[in-house]
């Protein structure tokens, strides 16, 4: 008896301990949602609202698809940082482009013989042109060649509906035409010409490809710029104007800051014929003034009728000059993206045309307790009696001869420390400046974000949505916006108004606090 007891207990053991390493082993393979949850009361920089990276590291988003009630968006991950070792591809979906699912990895790094997988594009090939099958789906990206590590264009497809993609060649199915860069494919299908379009970034050029089968692609022609540095993440769709015309847009991420400009999203509208794009301006229009608002991608509307009354768009808040910057690596994480935004082109004087942007409405549903204040008068500064470190800002504004008018944000009590937003009469722009408390450019080269403002017409609505470590702020329509990381210390809250040099009126003025997602 004594013996076979011992032998029942030993299985026992045994059973325990393979149960044991299975639900260990399960739960390493689960894709990681979020990190370790804080403890209660301890201060996380990590945002409430915004698509953060899981863990590690985070930067270029690559074009959202919509399929099935769902938004599957892909972003370039490295599960090695800061040690480097190159990114690949993670997934996430959503319903509402502002709660997200973690899908985990879906085109892991150094699977193939040449580098780590860099952007490109998905799109659901329905006709099956390509031959993976009717409605795969067909990424090409940018890999490093085995050959020397040229910039290469490689296809990837997934049939299992985006979880996992398998590479098609060894061999890139575009191969370097002899620039240094050659990167960052972005796929559409031409509904006017019957056939897919290919941008690509190639240094101070966009290049333009056709191809009828997602394989084989032919050069068409090029769009040069000057004074944008080398360009990055090309974008070209189709919409139309409020007015009812049709027109095509081509944006790149790019640098303007040697005469003045952005570094963030350019964009001409103009015609496209299928093979050449001509704009209607020689100079780019900005989507964002901000510091922190790069690699930006459009997408359509998956739900609407009509998918080309508006799209969507966001971008990677950070900026190549201080990537590293960030008060959450403490936490494990590094990489955070704008809130998405609905973007329509608005029609004006002399057939000129630009994109309003505004907040994505279900950013709405995450409104909590709101004050109202119906109307301010404001000569100096007056401060507010509430408090809040996420939230959104809502006010009209109108004044007469006052010169500088606006709002100090996360403000400390001593009103030492600020984000100011506002704007400057005098001299007639709108802009945010985090000078006046901590930010990711230690070399105090990037502090006031600037945009152009018409000053005359004497008002101004401002829309402001406030996170963790982040301003976006939406000037009128939205023709304007500036996205700018910033480090407020967590015990700063303040909310004040000023105006100098004459008085100013606050109408209407709503703050909201924000639920996390």
């Amino acid at each position: 008896m004594k013996a076979i007891d011992n032998k029942k207990l030993l299985w026992a053991v045994i059973a325990l301990v393979v149960l044991s390493l299975l639900e260990f082993y399960s739960l390493i393979q689960q894709p990681t949602n979020n990190p370790p949850k804080k403890k209660e009361n301890e201060q996380s920089h990590r945002a409430a609202y915004h698509f953060t990276a899981p863990d590690h590291w985070k930067n270029d988003p690559q074009r959202p698809i919509y399929v099935n009630g769902k938004y599957h968006y892909y972003y370039l991950y490295n599960k090695d940082y800061p040690k480097g070792n190159g990114t690949e591809w993670r997934h996430a979906v959503s319903q509402d482009l502002v709660h997200w699912k973690d899908e985990g990895v879906a085109i892991p790094k150094y699977t193939n013989e040449n580098g780590d997988p860099w952007s490109g594009s998905v799109v659901i090939d329905k006709e099956n042109s390509a031959g993976f099958g009717k409605n795969a789906w067909i990424a090409i990206l940018t890999q490093p060649s085995k050959d020397g590590g040229k910039q290469e264009q490689f296809l990837w497809y997934s049939t299992d509906n985006g979880k996992t993609f398998k590479s098609y060649s060894e061999m890139p199915i575009m191969t370097n035409p002899g620039t240094k860069d050659f990167r960052d494919p972005k796929i559409v299908w031409d509904t006017q010409h019957n056939k897919w379009v290919m941008t690509m970034a190639e240094g101070n050029k966009i290049g333009f490809y056709e191809s009828d089968n997602l394989k084989d692609w032919t050069y068409t022609s090029g769009f040069s710029t000057e004074n944008l540095g080398v360009l990055e993440c090309p974008d070209l769709y189709m919409i139309r104007a409020d007015d009812g015309t049709m027109k095509w847009v081509l944006g790149v991420s790019a640098n303007g800051s040697t005469i003045g400009e952005p570094n963030t999203y350019a964009y001409w509208t103009g015609s496209f014929d299928g093979n050449t794009f001509a704009p209607d301006q020689e100079k780019p229009q900005w989507l964002d003034h901000g510091f922190d608002w790069y690699g930006g991608v459009t997408f359509e509307d998956g739900a609407a009728s009509d998918p080309y009354e508006k799209r969507y768009a966001l971008a990677w808040m950070n900026n190549w000059a201080y990537p590293h910057n960030t008060p959450t690596l403490k936490e494990g994480f590094n990489g955070m993206d704008s809130v998405t935004r609905e973007i329509k082109l608005i029609s004006r004087d002399g057939g000129a045309y630009y994109l309003a942007s505004q907040p994505v409405k279900a950013l709405e549903d995450l409104k909590g307790e709101t004050k109202t204040y119906e109307k301010i008068e404001v000569d100096g500064s007056k401060t507010l009696d509430v408090k809040a470190d996420v939230y959104q800002l809502e006010t009209d504004i109108n004044w007469k001869e006052a010169k500088n008018i606006g709002l100090r944000l996360r403000e400390s009590d001593d009103k030492k420390r600020h984000i100011d937003v506002g704007i400057n009469a005098a001299d007639q722009y709108s802009y945010v400046n985090r000078s006046f408390t901590d930010h990711p450019d230690k070399e105090n080269k990037f502090t006031e974000s600037k945009a152009p403002f018409d000053a005359a017409k004497k008002k101004v609505h401002l829309k402001v949505i406030v996170d963790k470590t982040s301003i976006e702020v939406f000037v009128d329509d939205g023709k304007a916006v500036h996205s700018n990381l910033v480090y407020p210390r967590f015990e700063d809250e303040g909310i004040s108004l000023f105006s100098d040099d004459g008085n100013a009126t606050f109408h209407n003025l709503k703050v909201s606090h924000l639920k996390g997602n």
